[in-house]
């Protein structure tokens, strides 16, 4: 399955530069990606326009947001990553308390 997540970034050209950094080729701690995989995400995609984050994932039958949600809570590393890119991401204003990338809904496909 495909998910679409947005999320913004502080409109700050050194802190979206370092945020860029930490998502380079091979800079990802290795426990994020082995989390991620670990919650059924097979591949993860992040695109930046301006400030503004879109993140695509796909998933296998075992993913489930909330099973993710307890997979992170459970592990320190991940808990540490989430809260140094915290740092650098902002919420979207219309999104609930508590979420950082809020689902994105299709409405249109050709």
């Amino acid at each position: 399955m495909t998910h679409y997540l947005l999320c913004d970034l502080k409109d700050d050209l050194r802190l979206i530069a370092e945020y860029e950094s930490y998502h380079a080729p091979g800079n990802a701690w290795p426990e994020i990606t082995d989390s991620i995989r670990a919650a059924g995400i097979t591949d993860m995609q992040i695109f930046r326009a301006g400030n503004r984050l879109v993140m695509v994932m796909e998933t296998d039958d075992s993913y489930s947001p909330e099973r993710q949600a307890e997979l992170n809570a459970a592990n320190p590393r991940v808990r540490e990553w989430e809260a140094l890119m915290d740092t650098y991401q902002q919420r979207l204003p219309f999104a609930e308390r508590g979420v950082k990338w809020v689902p994105a809904h299709r409405i249109f496909k050709l």
